[in-house]
């Protein structure tokens, strides 16, 4: 039931695969054996996208509430023989895409009532900071600089692409070079999140000085900004496959040895004794994905 959601979420097998932290084959294995099961197709596949039939739509209901109903048995069992008490604090970039934060806090609180939560959203770099002053048990971050020996587990890697306007040059083209867009006009987040410093060196080491028109601190402003014509923006995929970005040009970039954007949870090296930090990470194997 995990693999059908994440499939008719995704609607294509590499990243319902990413998703579900399984092989593409054994996801599509998987598939292929529920369908034998049930006498009937459940996904119709082209070389480009996945889309549930009928059957797959009529089914789909059914097993989210068959993926609710056993989490929420968990965590009442939990809850009942497992007593956690004191304040999480924790931290995340915005529109993370490879972890749904608000859901993650929502079954946390659920399963651990006594806890306090306190979070916080800023930017990584700052997020990376309070971490490391102790200000943080833990935090969502989308950043591998400056991280030093502080504990990580990756979640998640995907490109950068760049989002234009549909009448804009680069808007048919297959695939376009950084180096390309010195004569460029951007819009950018604020220098604390992660994809800016990474735009920043990823341009600057190809000779590129760009002008930033509008610094903003939302990624649904970035899109709005961008689809007004006032700039073009690079951005991690999941991004530009938001239903505000709709209307805009997606471009790959050409391969260039830049780096990908990458989201991980960083915790505390000292973490306190008592701290509900673990816990909360427990959560992680079953905590959706936000759907762009």
């Amino acid at each position: 039931m995990e693999y059908l959601v994440a499939l008719a979420d995704e609607r294509q097998f590499t990243r319902a695969a990413e998703v579900t932290g399984v092989s593409q084959s054994g996801l599509s294995a998987a598939i292929r054996n529920l369908e034998v099961e049930l006498g009937t197709r459940l996904f119709t596949r082209t070389t480009r996208k996945v889309e549930p039939t009928e059957a797959g739509l009529a089914l789909l209901p059914f097993a989210r509430s068959m993926l609710s109903s056993a989490t929420e048995a968990r965590d009442a069992v939990v809850q009942v023989s497992r007593e956690l008490a004191g304040t999480l604090r924790v931290g995340a970039e915005q529109c993370l895409g490879f972890v749904d934060v608000g859901s993650l806090l929502e079954r946390f609180h659920r399963r651990y009532p006594r806890v306090e939560i306190a979070f916080t959203q800023a930017g990584s770099h700052e997020l990376l900071a309070g971490v490391r002053d102790g200000d943080l048990d833990a935090a969502f971050v989308a950043t591998s600089d400056h991280v030093g020996v502080l504990p990580r587990a990756v979640l998640g890697t995907e490109p950068v692409v760049l989002l234009c306007p549909p009448e804009h040059p680069y808007a048919t083209r297959a695939a376009v070079d950084r180096a390309e867009l010195g004569g460029e006009t951007f819009i950018d987040f604020h220098p604390s999140w992660a994809i800016r410093r990474m735009n920043d060196e990823a341009l600057a080491a190809r000779g590129v000085h760009r002008l930033v028109r509008c610094t903003v601190n939302d990624v649904h402003t970035l899109l709005d900004l961008v689809d007004r014509g006032l700039g073009v923006a690079l951005v991690p995929r999941h991004v530009a496959a938001k239903p505000q970005a709709a209307r805009l040009a997606v471009v790959p970039l050409l391969p260039d040895g830049g780096a990908d954007w990458v989201v991980s949870v960083v915790t505390n090296s000292g973490e306190r004794q008592d701290s509900p930090a673990p816990h909360l990470l427990e959560l992680l194997d079953d905590a959706p994905v936000p759907a762009t």
